[in-house]
């Protein structure tokens, strides 16, 4: 299962509203390059929910998902085209990727289990 996702800035204000995380390395470009970062970056909790749903999509639904791991090792700005996947790694796991279209991973180490 892939799903490709174009991250923008209306999705991550929406996402800092529904999580609560309002940090303004999220919301505000002149605070986020103040503190060393190009502009506002995504959450790693929004992308981490998108590999959770492409995960649970593969293991067949949600209900059956037990655990999901994964580090963050890239930065998502507004812009970034990144293609979530989730593949069979033996029985009841799965190897969950995350990579921008310029082949950098912003998710490694990342993995789920299933029932």
């Amino acid at each position: 299962m892939k799903r490709t996702v174009t991250f923008t800035k209306e999705q991550i204000v929406a996402y800092a509203d529904a999580s609560g995380d309002h940090n303004p390395i999220h919301l505000d470009d002149d605070f986020a390059r103040s503190v060393g970062l190009p502009g506002v970056i995504a959450h790693g909790m929004l992308q981490m929910g998108i590999a959770g749903a492409v995960a649970a999509e593969t293991a067949g639904g949600g209900d059956r998902l037990r655990r999901l791991v994964c580090r963050f090792s890239g930065m998502v700005v507004p812009g970034d085209r990144v293609t979530f996947s989730a593949d069979s790694a033996g029985d009841g796991k799965l190897e969950i990727r995350a990579v921008k279209e310029n082949g950098e991973a912003v998710l490694t180490k990342s993995s789920a289990e299933y029932v």
